[in-house]
């Protein structure tokens, strides 16, 4: 038997508009359609040691994003603190023009929502990769 990734709301495409800024393979499945309203929200899927580069959602207020931990486990961190460990059911809040990364641990897929929060001019800046020897530091 298959084994299944990206939880309940399935695993979705490869994440191929937004490879260059991934290390390894991502896929994305957007649960909301931009041209129906102004919540954008995808199942973003991570194989194991698969994660984004350090970014910053940019607002002149409002803005930021939430995720949502459905699948597996992952990691998030935000500049300047420690990383933090991802379970199902998570929930982690991060407030527009604060940089940091997430991903998935080094033996699990992780899945979660992706909650982009609507705000006034709102950009993503992709910005330097998390590179194996910094990511191999991290605790299984």
């Amino acid at each position: 038997m298959e084994e299944k990734h990206g939880g309940n709301f399935g695993l979705g495409e490869p994440n191929v508009n937004f490879v260059k800024y991934f290390i390894g393979n991502s896929y994305l499945n957007p649960l909301t359609d931009m041209n129906k309203t102004s919540l954008f929200i995808a199942n973003v899927t991570f194989e194991p040691k698969c994660r984004n580069n350090w970014h910053i959602h940019k607002s002149e207020s409002g803005g930021g994003q939430i995720l949502i931990c459905v699948d597996g486990e992952g990691w998030y961190q935000e500049e300047g603190k420690e990383p933090r460990k991802l379970h199902v059911g998570d929930v982690v809040t991060i407030p527009a023009n604060v940089k940091h990364w997430h991903g998935a641990t080094s033996s699990s897929w992780f899945s979660h929502l992706a909650i982009e929060v609507p705000g006034k001019n709102t950009s993503t800046e992709w910005c330097e990769a998390i590179t194996d020897e910094e990511y191999n530091k991290l605790p299984n």
